[in-house]
């Protein structure tokens, strides 16, 4: 297992003073990186072997956004590795022990000179050790339902501050426009995104909403009805669900 510790800062929080969609987002994929960096795996070794890993889907669980100051711990690891696939849980923890966030994620291994998904190298999995069980969650399926029925949103044109170093829409740009389009009100407790397929600097995405009671689906799309992005979000309904007590046998137990 891998964590780094941090302080909720002024520039990551919303207008509640509690720390934004995106900034969990982006401590998640953080650490995950740290991750790989720290043990020799990282941007540069993925570079000279023309290989990248490039996020399937997310199910991030909050039932808690972290406030203004407050110090919390991220944390990550592998828990399978199938094919081209790995399977990663992460977690944002409080000083109590609990954990305001919960995470899964599946990730596939791109060889970029060949265009396709590869088997995972076995050096690679080797240079995570041993595997740990996941976070305990009741994880949901990768796939997400794409309603039939929709509105449609203005049109997002991909420019140079959405992009990575892999001059894709970056993964949580791709959730930073969907929460643009939810309704007043709406609570955020559980999202799921599903990416199909990366969008580049030019390209254009219509955002198609479906919104029923209780939850929100965003599906961005390119013009010929591709799909670049599906996004889930449940509304956990008024004030804040939960504490993040849930804690199983093999969930980490070190505190901040």
């Amino acid at each position: 297992m891998y964590q780094f510790e941090s302080r909720v800062r002024y520039s990551e929080t919303d207008i509640d003073g509690r720390l934004s969609l995106t900034g969990i987002i982006n401590y998640l994929q953080d650490c995950s990186t740290f991750q790989s960096e720290d043990i020799g795996k990282g941007l540069e070794y993925l570079r000279r072997r023309g290989c990248a890993w490039w996020l399937a889907s997310w199910q991030i669980v909050i039932d808690r956004f972290p406030e203004l100051g407050e110090e919390i711990a991220i944390g990550t690891w592998p828990y399978d590795f199938k094919g081209c696939y790995g399977y990663r849980s992460f977690f944002i923890r409080d000083r109590e022990g609990r954990y305001p966030v919960r995470a899964s994620s599946v990730w596939f291994y791109y060889d970029l000179n060949a265009g396709r998904p590869v088997r995972v190298d076995a050096d690679v999995i080797a240079g995570y050790g041993d595997l740990k069980p996941p976070l305990p969650m009741e994880i949901a399926p990768r796939k997400i339902p794409v309603p039939k029925e929709y509105e449609e949103g203005e049109p997002v044109t991909v420019g140079k501050h959405h992009l990575d170093t892999n001059r894709h829409v970056n993964n949580a740009q791709y959730v930073e426009i969907a929460r643009e389009l939810l309704p007043d009100g709406f609570r955020i407790g559980e999202i799921r995104v599903e990416y199909k397929k990366a969008a580049v600097l030019g390209d254009v995405m219509l955002p198609r909403v479906t919104r029923t009671e209780g939850d929100c689906t965003v599906c961005l799309c390119s013009p010929d009805g591709g799909i670049h992005a599906v996004i889930w979000m449940k509304d956990r309904g008024s004030g804040d669900a939960g504490t993040g007590e849930k804690r199983g046998a093999d969930a980490p137990e070190e505190r901040i």
